[in-house]
């Protein structure tokens, strides 16, 4: 595809602009390492939300959403439970709060506030350090996949062998992700976030407009005459019950490949999976930066639940205006592909075919800054890992801010290249977003919940734990091929749980007094109560945290309205009025409940 001289100058403005801003902003981070990784701890939590938004807007994911919506229709809405997105609702109503308590600069660095400083302590520090690193280069890797296959399908220029044996995907993956390395290098997260918005209204722009393209273009007539029965149905019985046949069979081969056709066991796997991984809290990556970074522990909850808000509806306009042009558009070049239909593509074919020029360009610079935000938050968040968990606690405790800073643009180089060598082998964009979101969180999980609600968990039990989950997560899809990486994620948690188990059991409990500072300064529920009678027996006044009935109440909550919020663009898009009308209720309904039942009662911190 040949793009228009308008598209390629927006294009490059928008490249160069944020290139510029972040050498311009570069001078605030060179304060220190609070300022480089967590932008001094002093931006408003909405602007830290939609920086959040911005770096999940990924492209990546754009084109595996387009995907299972394109095959699974309205029930693919629940397929955003691998991930799983509900996660953030957990972060807003609880995690987010008892991690900002910690007010520390990184997941590894909080270890101390839970195990103290001792041996077990210290192996758990380093294990944290091993997964935020290994689960960083997947991400990357999984960018690199994404951004080398979307440019590809637009941008003129064939940059095959220009290094020998790199097809022109891998060198314009290559190509972006230096471009983006140079300002987050240079500027840490104060160019981070500041790119970040400029990118999120470029995408919120371009998301709407292209909703409205697809609106304008096709009647619910003719979507009904291209899918199968039950595809704008977003409730599901036992089995899938969507049937290709004569429309796409290539479709129903990769319902069957996916492992989905028998729906519900597959929704009570992803169920089972989401509320482990988000009891969890945050993984060392992004996400648990913007809560660091927050000024308070009752901003980081704003925030966390800000990040619903600002995300789905311009997301999900864009994913259901390029599924329904593709749908009705597109099945004739699908059908001739027989069985070797790459449904990742679907994206850039709707894209190329029907996006006038000058929004091309708008839309195409909106999906770039998605890459360049997520690849961006990545990159920031993993050098913290490397320099104030290792470089500092270990090697230089006693180099000045300026030496930091330095070694902080060095580990992000070394993080880059590492994550551009991993994508360079990974076979596809599914198979490395199944790995990460299922084989390597089974690994995280186990100790990671137990770590907030059991007392008796030691450092011992978190770093065996976190070793032999990450151990598995690496050892499973190699010694089982035939097992699923949703399906390996019972294998992982049951491996990971019993080593955190026998690692805590088989040695000594922490001290009292880490036990005691961190049950007073976070106040987690849970199973906590042989250090809640040494708290209130040197401190009386101590009130306990019994938020657990509706914390879990709010929850629930929050699960339907999230749904609701991702359901709405999408019978908007195909004009489900009905259906859309149901979800607008429900989405004002339960947003009254949330503000009676958690916003109003957030703690004042």
């Amino acid at each position: 595809m040949q793009l228009g001289k308008i598209d390629l100058g927006i294009i490059a403005f928008y490249l160069l602009t944020t290139i510029v801003i972040g050498i311009i902003i570069s001078k605030r981070a060179s304060k220190g390492l609070d300022a480089y990784f967590l932008g001094e701890r002093g931006m408003p939590w909405y602007i830290l939300g939609v920086s959040n938004a911005s770096g999940m807007f990924d492209i990546t994911g754009t084109m595996w959403l387009v995907y299972i919506l394109f095959v699974y229709g309205l029930k693919s809405a629940w397929l955003s439970w691998l991930w799983p997105m509900f996660n953030q609702i957990f972060l807003m109503v609880y995690l987010s709060i008892w991690l900002r308590r910690s007010n520390v600069l990184t997941g590894a660095e909080w270890i101390t506030t839970r195990f103290g400083t001792g041996r077990g302590a210290n192996l758990s520090h380093i294990s944290v350090v091993i997964f935020a690193l290994v689960s960083v280069v997947g991400f990357l890797a999984y960018a690199f996949q994404g951004i080398g296959k979307f440019a590809t399908q637009f941008l003129p220029w064939d940059l095959a062998n220009i290094i020998p044996g790199l097809s022109s995907a891998n060198m314009y993956a290559i190509l972006f992700m230096g471009i983006t390395s140079i300002y987050v290098i240079s500027g840490g997260m104060f160019s981070v976030v500041f790119t970040e918005v400029l990118q999120f209204a470029i995408m919120t722009a371009a998301s709407i407009a292209v909703g409205i393209i697809a609106m304008n273009k096709v009647s619910p007539d003719m979507l009904a005459r291209v899918v199968p029965e039950g595809w704008t149905n977003i409730f599901f019985g036992w089995r899938l019950e969507l049937d290709w046949s004569g429309i796409l069979n290539a479709a129903n081969a990769k319902i069957s490949q996916d492992g989905y056709s028998l729906f519900t066991i597959m929704f009570m796997m992803m169920m089972f999976k989401g509320l482990l991984v988000s009891m969890a809290g945050p993984a060392p990556n992004f996400d648990m930066q913007r809560i660091l970074a927050t000024r308070s522990p009752k901003e980081a909850g704003l925030m966390s639940g800000f990040v619903n808000l600002a995300l789905f509806f311009p997301r999900y306009m864009m994913i259901a205006g390029l599924t329904v042009l593709a749908l009705v558009f597109f099945l004739p070049e699908l059908r001739a592909m027989g069985g070797a239909v790459d449904f990742e593509m679907v994206l850039p074919y709707a894209i190329r075919n029907f996006i006038p020029i000058g929004l091309l360009g708008v839309l195409l610079a909106g999906l770039l800054s998605a890459f360049m935000s997520t690849f961006a938050a990545t990159v920031n968040a993993a050098p913290a890992y490397i320099v104030n968990d290792i470089y500092k606690r270990y090697i230089n405790p006693d180099a000045g801010n300026a030496k930091y800073v330095l070694m902080s643009k060095v580990a992000s180089l070394a993080v880059v290249i590492a994550g551009m060598g991993f994508g360079l082998i990974v076979e596809s964009i599914n198979s490395v977003t199944l790995w990460i979101v299922s084989a390597l969180w089974g690994g995280y999980a186990a100790a990671n919940v137990l770590k907030w609600y059991w007392w008796r968990f030691n450092g011992y039990g978190y770093f065996w734990g976190m070793v032999s989950g990450i151990c598995a997560a690496l050892a499973v899809p190699k010694l089982c091929p035939n097992v699923s990486a949703l399906n390996s994620f019972p294998i992982i948690l049951a491996v990971s749980s019993l080593f955190c188990v026998l690692g805590s059991l088989l040695s000594k409990p922490e001290s009292d007094d880490v036990l005691m500072n961190f049950y007073q300064s976070v106040r987690p529920w849970g199973f906590w109560r042989p250090v809640y009678k040494k708290v209130i027996a040197l401190h009386p006044e101590f009130q306990k945290n019994r938020n657990f009935w509706r914390d879990w109440s709010n929850i629930g909550i929050g699960l339907i309205w999230q749904v609701s919020l991702i359901a709405l663009p999408i019978f908007l898009v195909i004009k489900a009025w009905l259906a859309m009308g149901i979800c607008l209720i429900s989405i004002i309904l339960m947003t009254f409940l949330l503000k009676i039942n958690w916003y109003d009662k957030l703690e004042k911190e």
